[in-house]
């Protein structure tokens, strides 16, 4: 809550009655705007690794003008900004903090419009991240296509994804998945809240990039989640599985050694910045904690075997960019420097005995592509790009809701051009927020004309469930036949099976 003072120079919204409480926000280029709205009680003391809870409700109206408090980051302590997710805060975005259950709403009228909505999941892993890295401010994608966006903060790392169902008994079966069912009750929060923001509870578009895109996916296989969307986006991350309890339960065990912990009760007591300081002791800082297949809240993996039945009339939009894997690799000092010595090694870590025929391929797609790029290909082909393609075959194969399938090729200019099409650089194309996003994009038209684009499709996709769009060549469903993937630069081409050599080789 902000003092009066400090909201003297805004106009404010009206008042909105909410299932929690009265709020209010502000006027921001003819949108109205709410910030750091509470969907959940602390997640802290007894309430940490367990379900969330609807907070307790409020009277007095509650003013929406500034972020919630993201997440603790991964090994980070309470009040420290920022992540290793590499997506800069808002500047008005606050500290960390375990008390972070908080979204963030755009809408272009407080009225009975029923527009469609669209809530964002925020990249990081399951690690990293917030609803309010300053690239996600919703605010030109609602007004550009008169919709409501949502933005969310959610448990994350240990916090949310520590397993203790197997060492604490029933109370705590739901804690290797804290953090997916916080955002579930977002999503019921839109059930039963959005209409007096103008949107339309009936047609609800999840969509996140990167770990954001993992959650999508998994969410289209949790019943909790049944029937609160009825679109998705996978953005650079498509979540095939989840965790396995032996696995989770392995990692508890040792995160509570180290410890020392033996009770619940203990767990409880300890503060937070040890449990997160501890926490990257005992896996990686990424990927140690992640949502755990309890066979109750997440009862299969997702895509694995196939796609799961309860989200069959969800449409799917999936896709990835060309060059993923430079972003990770730009900070290795040999960086554009790898020999074919490198390439035939890191190749094999990532493709194993297949590596030999997938660089051959990849020579075929990208003949310029010096060693550093051919590793980033393949790193890219045999992660993202190989997943995705999984998900759109599996959802195509149910021949119920439609899969579509595009890849970014647009080469951003910045680090002299070194990143090419790197990871995340959809995000401020997607959101129409490049001048919010210079620094990634570059100057000057291109970026504006991709994101025109991308934004229009992706409105065109919330909206109906077809992405296809004014200014784009017509895009089909993917199918096995055909494998029609949108080509996103800027002039965007659809291409039928794309990279088909590299696939044949990953799917041989």
């Amino acid at each position: 809550m902000a003092d009066d003072m400090a909201l003297a120079p805004l106009i404010r919204t009206s008042v909105v009655k909410t299932s929690n409480g009265p709020v209010r926000g502000y006027v921001e280029d003819s949108l109205q705007v709410f910030k750091g709205l509470r969907y959940g009680a602390p997640p802290t003391g007894e309430g940490r690794f367990k379900p969330p809870r609807r907070p307790a409700a409020w009277s007095e109206v509650a003013e929406a003008v500034s972020y919630g408090a993201p997440a603790i980051q991964s090994g980070m302590a309470p009040g420290e900004r920022g992540s290793s997710a590499g997506d800069p805060p808002a500047p008005d975005e606050p500290g960390s903090s375990e008390d972070c259950l908080f979204i963030n709403v755009w809408t272009p009228g407080l009225d009975s419009a029923k527009r469609p909505v669209m809530v964002w999941l925020h990249g990081g892993g399951f690690a990293n991240g917030s609803g309010g890295a300053a690239m996600y401010d919703g605010g030109a994608l609602a007004r550009k296509g008169d919709v409501v966006t949502v933005t969310v903060n959610h448990r994350l790392n240990v916090f949310g994804y520590l397993h203790l169902g197997d060492v604490f008994g029933p109370e705590y079966a739901q804690s290797g998945v804290a953090g997916m069912l916080d955002i579930v009750q977002v999503l019921e929060w839109v059930r039963d809240n959005i209409e007096a923001f103008g949107g339309d509870a009936s047609n609800v578009t999840i969509f996140g990039e990167s770990g954001g895109g993992w959650k999508v996916s998994l969410l289209m296989a949790m019943p909790g989640a049944t029937g609160l969307f009825h679109k998705a986006i996978i953005q650079s991350g498509p979540g095939l599985r989840g965790a396995t309890k032996a696995d989770a339960g392995k990692t508890a065990q040792a995160y509570l050694d180290l410890l020392g912990v033996k009770d619940a009760a203990s767990l409880a007591a300890i503060d937070t910045e040890t449990l997160s300081r501890a926490s990257v002791k005992v896996g990686d800082r990424m990927r140690g904690f992640t949502p755990v297949v309890d066979g109750v809240a997440l009862p299969r993996d997702p895509f694995v075997p196939d796609a799961p039945a309860i989200s069959a009339d969800v449409p799917v939009l999936i896709g990835t960019n060309q060059d993923e894997s430079t972003l990770f690799m730009i900070g290795d000092p040999k960086f554009g420097e790898l020999t074919e010595e490198d390439l035939a090694k890191r190749s094999k870590a990532a493709a194993g005995d297949k590596a030999e025929a997938l660089v051959a391929e990849l020579r075929k797609v990208h003949p310029d592509y010096s060693p550093t790029y051919l590793v980033s290909a393949a790193q890219t082909a045999t992660g993202m790009w190989l997943g995705s393609i999984t998900i759109a075959e599996r959802k195509a194969a149910q021949k119920a809701a439609p899969a579509y399938v595009y890849m970014l090729t647009w080469e951003t200019p910045v680090s002299r051009g070194r990143l090419k099409c790197p990871h995340a650089l959809e995000i401020p194309l997607v959101f129409d927020n490049v001048e919010k996003a210079r620094n990634f994009v570059g100057r000057g038209d291109e970026p504006q004309a991709v994101a025109d684009q991308m934004s229009s499709a992706w409105l065109a996709f919330a909206r109906t469930g077809d992405p296809n769009a004014p200014g784009l060549p017509a895009w089909a469903p993917y199918d096995a036949d055909t494998r029609a993937t949108m080509l996103f630069n800027v002039e965007s081409r659809v291409e039928n099976d794309l990279n088909a050599g590299v696939r044949k080789v990953l799917q041989s």
